[in-house]
């Protein structure tokens, strides 16, 4: 018996569920069955309850008060940052910018770093397979600043052409900016390969690792990134919170993406001088309790098995591919050999939408649309996919019970 399989027969399904309150309620009469994860996950009970102690009894400003309670939620908010760092292996906590999302990190580099470094005829790198939080800030630079975009292809398997990436970058490129996992396709991206030949060219990476961080385990140090960000949402944490990993070289001369207090050493009516990292990108009063919500998020993951968690995530994901693949009528969208948690799927003659909608009739909830990836949908020429995507708290039963009622649309259609 190989690793992999020894540590998934290690994991307790059951016992996880128990943790996350919001999958024993029933949605229209039928339990709820959660495939939606790639949008957002759930929160574990651990985490709910660290943010109503939070709430209850430490609730205040943090860094300027000389008071107990803002000493206090300056201290856990410090220490979830430290939490931060040792999850991803940062070199140090001040490379841990806490941002309210995957969104806010990646425009904080396109304009702290782009606006900066980045001018007119320069080229920034994307991927073809990219979300829209990913081409939309840098579209607005390039338009802004004169750069060009360009676009790094894929084959009809959802996978990157490695070898006509290789052949963009030049002495004119200024920035890679690449999804470690696809959110319409599950493809997991070479990212470790794409940085290194990036690197060689002295060009920067940012990866966004929105999908990533919770499917499996993320060193940004061994990656070599760049930059680096999360959203917590994603990762049983509440929303508004997430992290901008940087190199401490290039956050220390990027310039501040806002301007307000706590990000200040002095201002005056001539000039303003900026507080070193990581206070110079946390302008005004952060989102406090989100972010030791972040760091709770972290003391739950580091408190299961999270190996075997992942283990299982995969048979599970191989599993749901087997039973969607053997339905008529139904393909699946994105066919990469190295795949984490998402199936996209269509059915022929029904709308993602109407799919979607007779799901949530029988208490599955899947997500319809274009993901916001419709540089993806435009590829393999549909409007959009229904896309399930999973957690290590998910079950056969959920996927056998979405197999069910993807039958039924296909019977009621036909």
């Amino acid at each position: 018996m190989n690793e992999a399989v020894k540590e998934m027969k290690n994991f307790d399904v059951n016992k996880v569920r128990e943790d996350f309150p919001v999958l024993s309620q029933e949605v229209n009469g039928k339990p709820l069955r959660y495939l939606d994860n790639a949008a957002s996950s759930q929160v574990p009970t651990l985490v709910i309850e660290r943010g109503a102690e939070y709430l209850q009894k430490e609730h205040s400003n943090v860094h300027r008060g000389v008071h107990y309670l803002s000493q206090k939620a300056t201290t856990e908010y410090e220490a979830a940052r430290e939490k931060v760092r040792k999850f991803i292996n940062a070199k140090e906590a001040a490379e841990c910018i806490f941002v309210k999302g995957c969104t806010d990190g990646v425009n904080l580099v396109a304009n702290g770093y782009g606006r900066k470094f980045i001018g007119e005829g320069d080229e920034i790198i994307l991927s073809q397979m990219e979300h829209h939080s990913n081409i939309v800030p840098w579209q607005m630079l390039a338009e802004d600043v004169g750069a060009k975009i360009r676009v790094i292809p894929m084959n009809e398997a959802g996978e990157l052409i490695m070898d006509e990436y290789e052949n963009m970058l030049n002495e004119r490129t200024k920035m890679v900016a690449v999804s470690h996992i696809s959110n319409a396709l599950g493809t997991v991206l070479p990212v470790k390969e794409i940085i290194e030949t990036a690197h060689k060219f002295g060009v920067p990476v940012l990866v966004d690792g929105a999908q990533a961080v919770p499917h499996q385990r993320v060193d940004v140090q061994d990656l070599d990134a760049d930059f680096y960000t999360f959203s917590g949402h994603k990762m049983f944490a509440p929303t508004g919170s997430g992290v901008l990993y940087g190199k401490r070289e290039f956050l220390e001369k990027m310039r501040p993406y806002q301007g307000g207090g706590s990000m200040i050493r002095t201002v005056s009516f001539d000039k303003t001088t900026y507080a070193p990292i990581p206070e110079k990108f946390e302008a005004g009063t952060p989102s406090i309790a989100p972010a030791i919500g972040l760091g709770a998020a972290i003391d739950y993951l580091n408190s299961i098995d999270l190996d075997a968690a992942f283990a299982y995530e995969h048979e599970l994901l191989e599993y749901a591919t087997e039973k969607l693949s053997a339905l008529e009528n139904v393909k699946i969208v994105g066919t990469a050999k190295d795949k984490a948690s998402v199936v996209s799927f269509i059915i022929e003659g029904v709308h993602p939408h109407d799919i979607g909608t007779i799901l949530d009739q029988e208490g599955i909830a899947i997500r319809a649309g274009h993901h916001c990836a419709q540089p993806v949908m435009d590829f393999y020429e549909v409007p959009a996919t229904a896309r399930m995507s999973l957690a290590f708290y998910n079950t056969k039963e959920d996927v056998d019970t979405l197999v069910n009622a993807i039958q039924k649309v296909i019977d009621v259609f036909a």
